[in-house]
């Protein structure tokens, strides 16, 4: 990476109101920010089959969101609050802790179920995950069962609100299949039935990968040295058959539109272990993409906006342009457009 880039080149003034907070009242009905040509053009995003051309090829992330997040309490009564991270073997899982005084391996946590019955009790094993941030703790069942009834959507810190059954449906992308992610592929989200159909009539394929996206996410970029920052480690898997369709866009001429942020760090991971080849196969990935990255997958990125001075900032700088992204977040903040995991989306091309 360039050095002389530092965290300030990735920051930007946003109003607190376009923060959204809910999201469009139809999926596909958010607002599209072109920006493949020189000058933003503002769209619709059930435009984006028009924007696609015969013999590109659609990657989506079809990871299932979990109820990571649950409430309860000490034996002493001190309130705690989890957020699953991972669920490992044997009834365990990994997660982040917040209390007034951090539990003791051994100790019990009681988490509560959101329609008043029976709690979960839990057992604290000790600390793990890299750093030793995470805490292991096992659950009397099948984890995913239970998190699905005594947990909560686990919405990012910016929404303020608690989550409702709407967000329980809508924080959840059409492709969600395997389940696994404590955040959303938000770029996902903005897709349905129809539009997917619009896209297909349109001759352009359609593919999956799964990267179970973490909690890490949010994690924020501290200090101005962005080369010592450490990104959270997250599991995916590409399936040979996508492989297969990447080959075979590329032997048409077509395109690889990654659609969000986690798709194509998945694709460029699994490209690197294949000096430049896309890699079937399931593995962590801790890649960290800023300016001066060289891409060798995805042509067209489907995505979100980001957070000031974030990782996914950088990557958007990255794969764009920095002053190409710096220009077209500065027409967003003029534009009104909606920002975050609710928020609009944005279509780019990779810089030359």
């Amino acid at each position: 990476m360039p050095t002389n880039y530092t965290l300030a080149d990735f920051d930007f003034a946003l109003p607190p109101e376009l923060i959204a907070q809910h999201p469009a009242p139809e999926r596909s009905a958010s607002r599209l920010l072109d920006g493949r040509a020189s000058a933003p053009v503002d769209r619709r995003f059930v435009e984006l089959p028009s924007l696609l051309d015969a013999g590109d090829l659609l990657v989506v992330n079809d990871t299932r969101v979990i109820k990571a997040r649950l409430r309860g309490a000490k034996p002493s009564g001190g309130a705690v609050e989890a957020l699953v991270e991972r669920v490992l073997p044997g009834n365990e899982v990994l997660c982040h802790l917040r209390s007034s005084k951090s539990p003791r391996a051994g100790g019990t946590v009681i988490f509560h179920a959101p329609d008043g019955g029976a709690p979960l009790d839990a057992e604290v094993l000790g600390r793990g995950g890299a750093g030793g941030e995470l805490f292991r703790l096992r659950l009397p069942g099948e984890p995913f069962a239970l998190l699905e009834r005594f947990g909560h959507v686990p919405l990012p810190p910016y929404i303020a609100h608690a989550d409702t059954a709407d967000d329980e449906r809508r924080y959840q992308s059409v492709f969600a299949a395997r389940p696994g992610a404590v955040a959303a592929p938000t770029a996902s989200l903005h897709f349905d039935a129809v539009l997917l159909d619009a896209i297909a009539a349109r001759g352009v394929a359609r593919a999956s990968l799964t990267l179970h996206v973490g909690a890490g996410t949010f994690q924020p970029v501290r200090g101005t040295d962005i080369a010592a920052h450490r990104m959270h480690s997250e599991w995916f898997e590409i399936p040979a058959a996508t492989v297969a369709a990447i080959d075979a866009a590329r032997a048409r001429g077509g395109r690889v539109v990654a659609v969000g942020t986690t798709t194509l760090r998945a694709l460029e991971s699994a490209a690197l272990c294949g000096q430049g080849r896309v890699q079937a196969g399931a593995r962590e990935t801790d890649i960290f993409i800023t300016p001066g990255f060289e891409f060798r997958v995805v042509d067209r990125l489907v995505t979100n906006f980001h957070l000031p001075r974030s990782t996914l900032l950088m990557l958007v700088a990255a794969f764009a342009g920095h002053a190409r992204i710096r220009a077209l977040y500065a027409h967003a903040v003029s534009s009104r457009y909606r920002f975050f995991s609710y928020g609009d989306a944005m279509l780019l091309a990779r810089a030359a």
